[in-house]
C-alpha cells in the first residue's frame, strides 16, 4: 500500500479529521457467528445476574467486598490474610491473556468482554428494535425533532437507564453483597443514604458508558487494543480479509469470469464495513480498533453465497495463513506461554484445596522475659492471633501438647466469632528440669468446641543452666 491507502492507521474510524465524533450507525448483524455470540453472551449475562444471590454454604456464591477485605469464591470466604492467591490468580489471568491474545487475538473483545456483550447484545438491540435498523437511525438521527423523534429516544433512552439501574445495582451485590442491597432497597432512604447516591452515580455512570462511549470504550479508552499491537505475531489467529483472494476489488457482474477478468472475490460491497461496530474496514488489515466480533465475516459470506463465490473471504485466519496458506502452528512462543500457564494453574488449584479455614500465630509478648513461679516453674507470656475463616462460631481452648506444661488464659473464655478473629494473651508454665540450654519448642494445640482445629509450634525462653 502507499502511503494514501495507509492512511487509516494515523486515525480512527470513530474520529473526524476535525477531531469530533463521528457516530456510528453499525448494520444488524444476521448470521451463525452472530447466533452463536448471542447464546455465549446471554449464558454469561444469565451468570452475571444470578451468581450474587446464590448461596453456597451460607454464603454468598461470588463476593469481592474491598470495603472490609472480604472475599468470597463459590461459598469459601477468603481474607487480607489469603491475598496472596489473589495476587497469583490476577498473574495468572494475565498470562492467560497474553497466551490467548497470541493465539486468538482479541476473541475475548468481541465474545467474553462485559463492555462489548452490554453494548452489543443488550444496548444495541434495544436500539434497533425502537428506531430500527441502521438506515432509520441516520434517517431519524438527521431529522428534526417531531413528535416521532422525541418519543424513540425518550423510549430508547429511558430503557437505557432502567438497564443501567439494573447492572449498578448488581455490580453493588458483588461489591457490598446481595443481603445488604436488600436491606439498601426496603429500608427508608434515610437509613441508607450514601447507599442510594452511590447507586445513583454507579447508574449514571453505566448509562453513561453505553449512551454515549459506546465504541470509544473499546477504540480509546481500553490499552487492550493497544497491547495487542506487541502480542499479535504472524501466527496469531485472528478475523482477517484474505487479500490473496480478494484483490482486485470490483463490483460484481452476473455471468462474468472473475480470474479472467483479473478481479478477485472481493465484490466491493461495503457489507464488511456497514456491521462493523467500530466503524473500521476490516479489508485494511488488523487494526486496533477491530474486537474479533466476527460480525464482518457473518456479512461477507451472506454475500458471498448470494453471488455464487466461495465463503470465507473474511475468516478466523492467521497473516501466515493468508500468505502461505498454512494452517494454525504451534511456535515455541505459544507452547512456552501454554506450559508457563498449566504450571502456575497447576498451583493455584494445590493453593486453593489446600488453603487452612483457620489461621493461628503464637509468639511471645513483645517486651517480655521469662518470669519463675513461687512453685519453681518457669512462666512465658505468649500472644495469639487466631483467624476464622469459616462461618462458626467456637469456644476456644488451649493445650500444651503432651501434658508438659500449663496454660493460664488472661481471660476467662476465648470466643472466635464467625469471619472474624481474636487476638489475646495467655501464660505457659514448664518444669524449669524440661528446659535445656535455656529455650524450649513447645507445640500448643489450638481447640474448637473440643475439636482440635491446628497445633502451633512456638518457642520457650528460661533460664540457662
Amino acid at each position: 500500500m502507499n502511503d494514501e491507502e495507509e492512511g487509516f492507521r494515523d486515525r480512527i474510524a470513530t474520529v473526524n479529521e476535525k477531531g469530533k465524533r463521528v457516530w456510528i450507525f453499525p448494520k444488524k448483524p444476521v448470521g451463525p457467528f452472530y447466533n452463536k455470540r448471542k447464546i455465549v453472551s446471554y449464558i454469561l449475562l444469565l451468570a452475571l445476574f444470578i451468581a450474587p444471590h446464590i448461596k453456597l454454604g451460607g454464603h454468598q456464591l461470588l463476593l469481592f467486598n474491598i470495603i472490609e477485605r472480604k472475599f468470597i469464591l463459590f461459598g469459601k470466604v477468603f481474607w487480607p490474610q489469603d491475598m496472596y492467591l489473589f495476587a497469583l490468580t490476577i498473574i495468572v489471568g494475565v498470562i492467560f491473556i497474553i497466551l490467548f491474545t497470541i493465539i486468538y487475538g482479541r476473541f475475548f473483545c468481541g465474545w467474553l468482554c462485559p463492555q462489548t456483550i452490554f453494548m452489543e447484545m443488550v444496548f444495541r438491540r434495544i436500539e434497533y428494535f425502537i428506531e430500527g435498523d441502521w438506515t432509520h437511525q441516520k434517517k431519524l438521527d438527521a431529522s428534526p425533532w417531531n413528535r416521532e423523534k422525541i418519543f424513540k429516544r425518550i423510549a430508547k433512552h429511558s430503557v437505557f437507564w432502567i438497564i443501567s439501574f439494573l447492572i449498578a445495582n448488581t455490580f453493588f451485590a458483588y461489591i457490598i453483597g446481595a443481603d445488604e442491597l436488600y436491606r439498601i432497597q426496603t429500608d427508608p432512604i434515610g437509613q441508607h443514604f450514601a447507599g442510594f447516591i452511590s447507586i445513583a452515580i454507579f447508574t449514571t455512570v453505566f448509562y453513561l458508558v453505553f449512551a454515549r462511549l459506546r465504541e470509544q470504550v473499546c477504540t480509546t479508552i481500553c490499552p487492550y487494543g493497544r497491547l495487542q499491537g506487541v502480542l499479535l505475531d504472524p501466527n496469531s489467529m485472528v478475523v482477517a480479509y484474505d487479500h490473496v483472494r480478494g484483490e482486485s476489488r470490483a463490483k460484481f457482474k452476473k455471468d462474468e469470469d472473475r480470474k479472467t477478468a483479473g478481479k478477485g472475490d472481493c465484490i466491493d460491497c461495503g457489507q464488511c464495513v456497514h456491521v462493523c461496530p467500530t466503524g473500521i474496514d476490516i479489508r485494511n488489515g488488523t487494526q486496533l480498533e477491530c474486537i474479533n466480533c466476527t460480525a464482518c465475516i457473518d456479512a461477507c459470506d451472506h454475500i458471498m453465497e448470494s453471488v455464487g463465490i466461495e465463503k470465507g473471504l473474511i475468516r478466523i485466519v492467521s497473516e501466515n495463513g493468508i500468505k502461505n496458506r498454512t494452517p494454525f502452528q504451534w511456535t515455541k512462543r505459544v507452547k512456552a506461554y501454554t506450559v508457563l500457564l498449566g504450571a502456575m494453574l497447576a498451583v493455584l488449584v494445590v493453593l486453593l484445596v489446600t488453603r487452612k479455614d483457620f489461621q493461628t500465630d503464637i509468639m511471645r509478648q513483645r517486651g517480655t522475659t521469662f518470669q519463675m513461679t513461687s512453685d519453681g516453674k518457669v512462666s512465658n507470656i505468649f500472644e495469639i492471633n487466631l483467624i476464622n475463616k469459616t462461618s462458626n462460631t467456637y469456644n476456644i481452648q488451649l493445650q500444651v501438647e503432651n501434658n508438659e506444661g500449663e496454660i493460664e488464659m488472661v481471660v476467662h473464655k476465648l470466643i472466635l466469632k464467625k469471619e472474624n478473629y481474636l487476638k489475646e494473651r495467655f501464660i505457659v508454665k514448664l518444669p524449669l528440669a524440661s528446659i535445656k540450654n535455656g529455650k524450649k519448642i513447645i507445640h500448643v494445640k489450638v481447640l474448637g468446641n473440643g475439636e482440635e482445629i491446628e497445633t502451633v509450634k512456638t518457642k520457650f525462653i528460661g533460664p540457662s543452666l
